[in-house]
């Protein structure tokens, strides 16, 4: 995600990286927030459907933004349209992954499995990007996924088939994010927002609108709030961007997952228990010191 924003912001304002914290932390919160709606809404209507509204709403705010940019038929040439295709139907599966581990999970538990993403990032940019990955960040991925191991617990009885939804889910997303480092080097963001909106919303529409279900009017609400506040969530970091790097940033990315558990437990009563603290702790060690590392 963040490697993508940066790249819409080519130059930034002058530097006021107090402000870009408080507007990456606000963007934390809705992100969370939104995870708290999605958990309420998929008890009674289908992930696919959820998607398929949202992506509607993302690809109307893509075709804006790339209009606002200078050209829709200029943000439409891509140098890679495969790639671009590819990335797109991965970013809307991933999404709806996670929409389903909603279903069966907690918050708490969902981010924090989900947390591991920067690391398999990390290793995938190693493998594919050819990007240079010393020792010091192999052992912080080693912590990071030691943490993983520490919350789904294998072997103790304790361990649930659903508890991998979000770890496929992080995968996704952390293909995505390689791929959006990939493309970026030549297409501009709005680019990669027209292309991911567009082939994004055919996709997730061949599936949502065949059992789609009808919505009451606090749930129509509720989709429209879900909707609204991901590109609301967006803009925010894309402005949070010009005036803070996204190095000073990435560590703020993690308070999404103390927004998700504070929502999951006056919200939904959920309480992690102490594994899954212990485990999200780690796995937070392992990104940040991922971060700070460079070797």
């Amino acid at each position: 995600m963040s490697s993508q924003l940066e790249n819409a912001v080519r130059h930034y304002d002058v530097p006021r990286p107090q402000l870009g914290i408080i507007l990456c932390l606000l963007s934390m919160l809705i992100f969370a927030s939104q995870d708290g709606i999605t958990k309420v809404l998929v008890k009674d209507l289908p992930i696919a459907q959820l998607v398929m509204v949202r992506y509607w709403v993302f690809l109307a705010f893509a075709v804006g933004y790339s209009v606002y940019q200078g050209s829709l038929r200029t943000a439409c040439r891509s140098q890679h349209p495969f790639l671009q295709i590819i990335r797109a139907l991965i970013g809307v599966g991933e999404i709806a992954l996670f929409g389903l581990g909603l279903r069966y999970l907690g918050l708490a538990e969902m981010h924090a499995l989900y947390a591991v993403f920067p690391l398999m990032t990390l290793a995938l940019a190693g493998a594919f990007l050819g990007e240079y990955v010393g020792i010091r960040r192999w052992i912080a991925a080693a912590i990071g996924f030691t943490g993983t191991v520490v919350i789904l617990r294998p072997g103790t009885g304790v361990f649930e088939l659903a508890a991998l939804i979000p770890l496929l889910s992080a995968l996704g997303f952390a293909v995505f994010s390689v791929l959006t480092r990939r493309i970026s080097q030549d297409d501009s963001f709005a680019t990669n927002m027209l292309y991911m909106g567009f082939f994004g919303a055919i996709a997730i529409t061949l599936l949502g609108l065949p059992g789609w279900v009808s919505p009451s009017p606090k749930q129509w609400v509720l989709i429209g709030v879900l909707s609204i506040t991901g590109v609301v969530a967006q803009l925010l970091l894309i402005q949070a961007l010009r005036y803070a790097t996204a190095a000073t940033l990435q560590p703020f990315n993690y308070t999404l997952l103390v927004f998700a558990t504070l929502i999951g437990l006056f919200a939904f009563g959920e309480l992690p228990d102490t594994w899954t603290v212990a485990g999200a702790c780690m796995v937070i060690a392992g990104g940040l010191y991922a971060i700070k590392v460079k070797g």
